[in-house]
């Protein structure tokens, strides 16, 4: 990913902050409750992805397909969908931002999707490492023996991750 850099930033209409947390709640249940707050202002930036600041603070992300929390916002208020749990092995890899293969994958929750974010935690503390692109879905995930299984969005040390604001 490129280095991102903020266009503008402004804080959005309740309405506006409505229809995100319905597009949220559409990928994470009812723990889309959990970024609920007064204020949630937008980072219009150079990349492919919107940023959004709840809290002061850069916890949500969104494309034209979805929303979703980023890293920091899956440390900071965890939530248990949509998860894909890998092994310690994987770890370093995973950290680093390469994709994650299924060898690595321990398990994941049953509303992965295909095309759809998912959180990859690691499997001893349950702490978010990285965002992906789920490539299947969670039946096919477990079926699998081999291959790459989850696209790397956002990962620890990565632009979004870094970026001061």
């Amino acid at each position: 990913m490129k280095k991102i850099v903020v266009k503008k930033r402004h804080s959005i209409r309740k309405s506006q902050a409505q229809e995100l947390l319905t597009r949220l709640e559409a990928q994470i249940g009812p723990s889309a409750n959990l970024f609920h707050a007064e204020m949630i202002e937008v980072l219009e930036t150079n990349a492919n992805v919107s940023l959004f600041m709840v809290g002061k603070k850069p916890l949500l992300m969104a494309t034209d397909d979805w929303v979703f929390p980023t890293l920091k916002g899956a440390v900071q208020l965890p939530f248990p969908e949509r998860r894909v749990v890998v092994d310690a092995g994987a770890i370093p890899y995973v950290v680093n931002g390469a994709d994650i293969m299924r060898p690595g994958i321990v398990s994941c929750t049953d509303d992965v999707k295909a095309g759809s974010p998912v959180q990859i935690v690691d499997e001893r503390h349950g702490k978010p490492l990285a965002i992906g692109i789920a490539l299947m879905d969670a039946p096919d995930l477990r079926a699998s023996t081999a291959g790459k299984m989850v696209k790397k969005f956002h990962h620890v040390g990565d632009e979004i991750w870094t970026m001061e604001i």
